[in-house]
């Protein structure tokens, strides 16, 4: 009896794994043809037979690719897979399928941050603004986290609806304080994902979202026992509490830095996890990766479309995704089990 339970345990342990290189293989296919895609459109004129010119060190064209094309997508494709991934550690610790960073008041607690620190701290440091903007979005996050305590734990949708008023209230905050100190504008750059900015030099930072992209994934097997329930991490010798608090600050981090350099960017947290999830299982060493890749894909595939639907003027990212997040969103809350 014991080695039948041991052999069908092998056999749906491979068949994730087989599940898991496929659908890695899909996502990564996916992701670099829209790369290509995503360096080949522009408003600046760019063919790929002018990058070798002759007698030239640099062509034009390499230097539409190097100084503006090149960072651009490499900003949405740290930019989707650390939300992506951000979404998923909520998911798991939370325990809830939906919930992600704008829906706990990470994104608009760290705007609100960037904001006061606009307007106390004009002249500090980019590395100070966004370190207090991740304390502003621990601190949200923890207040969130407080409010939800009194919730019923099988009461699922009432997490994301809470975080909504919760991240509303927050907004009006901001909204209020941009409004007294005429700072409306800039406010309004955080709040709308933009990637029409981006340039050389001007992305960087985002190089931080995949370190804790990557800090994710070796903790994946921990946050994945965790998901499973207190009790089952207490006996397996999972410090929850120390890893909770590490997640937080992984969101908050990724959160602020995003909202620093690019703007805010809904849903892509909530959307692309539970995608996956229904494809691949909960198994965050498994799921991570295809995560990270249909997180970029998807800010890919948006940006895109942004760039394209009013050529030569762009549409912020936030609209596209918002829209197409938000018609997800609402299937996922009415979707039968």
């Amino acid at each position: 009896m014991s080695s039948m339970f041991a052999s069908r345990s092998n056999t749906t342990s491979q068949h994730s794994w087989q599940k898991a290189i496929i659908t890695n293989i899909a996502s990564l296919a996916i992701m670099v043809v829209l790369v290509l895609v995503s360096l080949s459109v522009g408003v600046a004129d760019f063919s790929w037979q002018g990058l070798f010119g002759f007698g030239e060190p640099l062509t034009d064209d390499a230097q539409v690719l190097i100084q503006s094309r090149i960072p651009r997508t490499l900003a949405i494709i740290l930019t989707g897979a650390g939300m992506a991934i951000s979404g998923m550690m909520m998911q798991v610790v939370l325990k809830n399928r939906f919930v992600e960073p704008s829906m706990v008041g990470a994104t608009q607690s760290a705007a609100l941050g960037m904001l006061l620190t606009a307007l106390f701290l004009p002249a500090t440091t980019v590395a100070i603004k966004i370190g207090i903007a991740t304390v502003c979005a621990m601190v949200g996050m923890a207040i969130f986290m407080r409010l939800i305590r009194r919730l019923p734990a099988t009461d699922y949708l009432m997490v994301p609806l809470v975080g909504i008023v919760f991240g509303g209230i927050i907004d009006s905050i901001s909204t209020f304080i941009a409004y007294q100190t005429e700072m409306v504008q800039l406010l309004g750059v955080w709040r709308f994902g933009d990637f029409s900015s981006i340039l050389a030099g001007r992305y960087e930072l985002l190089w931080l979202v995949g370190a804790v992209s990557v800090l994710t994934y070796v903790l994946a097997d921990k946050l994945t026992i965790i998901g499973l329930g207190d009790h089952i991490a207490t006996n397996l010798g999972i410090n929850r509490e120390m890893v909770l608090r590490l997640a937080v600050v992984m969101v908050a981090l990724t959160s602020s830095v995003v909202v620093a350099t690019v703007g805010m960017i809904p849903f892509v947290g909530l959307v692309v996890p539970n995608i996956v999830s229904r494809m691949v299982g909960d198994r965050l060493r498994l799921s991570l990766p295809a995560v990270a890749l249909l997180g970029s894909s998807a800010v890919l595939l948006s940006d895109i479309i942004g760039r394209l639907i009013r050529y030569p003027f762009e549409i912020p990212v936030t609209v596209i995704f918002g829209v197409l997040g938000a018609v997800i969103f609402l299937w996922l809350l009415y979707k039968q089990k």
